[in-house]
């Protein structure tokens, strides 16, 4: 029989053991928070550096929309608008659910319609680069005095962030393209602002990327008398303007019915999800796609000096699939695709407001997939715009550069069969494989196939 003390040993011994235990358990939640506030405050000072690195860029345009609520901070410049934004990103991160909690539910009916928007549509225009999405921008470029279209508002942010190397931070960067997307389709132009170089000069600057490229930037009002001695390198083509003055773009865009953006820059369509139940606005996302192989063939000859190792690998035969620029294409594929299954799967906030469209059907049907278009953005299509389609679609070689939005569209979207060595072909058939199924791109197995232009490297789909 045991005796007492052999009791009081297994219960001291038990007691010990449970306190031990408890002990490792503080101790591993105490490890754990450490870790937490660590990573935190790592996040916290990529994103407050990359602020400072935005520092003394001019004071926001005043603008009768904010569509970040910085109406209180305008007297700080616009170091406190950037920082704003980026505190938003920080706390806002991985928590994009709750944005319609506080933009207020009332805005937002299950129905998908936006209470605030008045009628209003707002179109982005989701690419890659050389996907033919200049051409396509023009559709809507055309439509009319209805419709305020901006080319390619981004790059502006990119280039300016891509000078700071704590912008490689996708979620950063992400989050900035969202929320000056957020700021231009409610006309305001105040976000944009503190990315163009050099700063504009009370609200003035001859430096907005490919102004020309965007009617409505050179229509009167916006057009402004000449300034003498000042040079704009993406000036009107259509008249003489002056400089742009953003205030009057901002006027110009509140008097417009609809808006559209066209951008090769947002890479991961989830991240919109906040643009796109802003209950103020009421998006319609159109993801262009095109054939992977025509991509890169398309962009040796765009890009030519950024291509110069696909080029040698040409020559040589040889491709070393391991090699980062191989692994940079794998990803870009990977990218598009992983944005088109979320359109496609047609979760909550994009129920009707996604649309994926084949660059190759729009060069075979460019009126029908306009209309389609159309359609889905719910904005009639309008003479001018089938007018553009009409004498833009059948044009002579001559009027068909790399930059044209000029094409002869049946056979612009056959030409880099010819143009592509098969060795490449065969390397981006292998790393984009699951996109180019995704997509209905079918695979060559020789060269003669893939010149032979009676034999249809595309698969008939219908996406929904």
């Amino acid at each position: 029989m045991p005796s007492y003390d052999q009791h009081t040993d297994q219960n001291l011994d038990v007691h010990v053991r449970s306190q031990d235990s408890r002990m490792k358990t503080k101790y591993a939640i105490v490890f754990i928070c450490i870790v937490a506030l660590v990573i935190i405050e790592k996040e916290s000072n990529i994103l407050s550096r990359v602020s400072d690195k935005l520092i003394q860029r001019q004071t926001p345009q005043p603008t009768p929309h904010n569509p970040l609520d910085y109406s209180n901070s305008t007297q700080n410049g616009s170091l406190s608008v950037l920082k704003m934004l980026l505190s938003k990103l920080t706390a806002a991160k991985g928590t994009y659910s709750n944005f319609s909690e506080e933009r207020g539910e009332d805005g937002v009916h299950d129905s998908g319609v936006h209470g605030h928007s008045g009628g209003r549509k707002h179109i982005l225009l989701l690419a890659t680069t050389r996907t033919g999405s200049s051409f396509v921008g023009e559709f809507f470029n055309q439509h009319g005095e209805n419709m305020f279209y901006l080319f390619e508002p981004l790059w502006h942010v990119e280039r300016m962030l891509t000078m700071a190397a704590e912008a490689n931070n996708g979620t950063v960067l992400a989050g900035i393209y969202r929320d000056v997307l957020q700021g231009l389709f409610l006309c305001d132009f105040s976000p944009l602002e503190k990315f163009i170089a050099p700063p504009p000069e009370d609200h003035v600057t001859a430096a907005l990327f490919r102004r020309e490229s965007s009617l409505s930037l050179c229509d009167e009002p916006v057009c402004s008398p000449v300034i003498k001695d000042v040079f704009e390198r993406y000036h009107c083509k259509t008249r003489r303007c002056g400089p742009l003055n953003l205030t009057l773009a901002s006027e110009s865009c509140l008097s417009k019915q609809h808006h559209a953006v066209k951008t090769v820059r947002v890479r991961q369509l989830d991240t919109l999800q906040p643009l796109v139940e802003d209950p103020r606005l009421d998006v319609r996302i159109i993801q262009l796609v095109r054939d992977p192989r025509a991509i890169l063939a398309s962009r040796m000859v765009a890009f030519s000096s950024k291509y110069q190792t696909w080029k040698a690998w040409a020559q040589d035969g040889q491709v070393p699939e391991d090699d980062e620029e191989v692994k940079r294409l794998k990803g870009n594929c990977d990218q598009i695709r992983m944005s088109a299954e979320v359109g496609l799967s047609q979760p909550h906030w994009l129920r009707s407001r996604y649309m994926l469209v084949r660059y190759e059907d729009i060069a075979r049907y460019p009126m029908q997939k306009a209309e389609d278009m159309y359609r889905f953005t719910g904005i009639p299509f309008s003479p001018q715009a089938r007018e553009w389609i009409l004498r833009n679609t059948q044009t002579t070689q001559g009027a068909s550069g790399i930059y044209s939005t000029q094409k002869n569209s049946s056979e612009q979207a056959e030409k880099w069969r010819f143009s592509i060595p098969f060795t490449l072909a065969q390397v981006v058939q292998r790393v984009c494989e699951p996109t180019m199924k995704m997509f209905g791109y079918k695979f060559v197995d020789d060269e003669k196939t893939l010149q032979n232009k009676s034999i249809s490297l595309l698969e008939e789909r219908l996406f929904h």
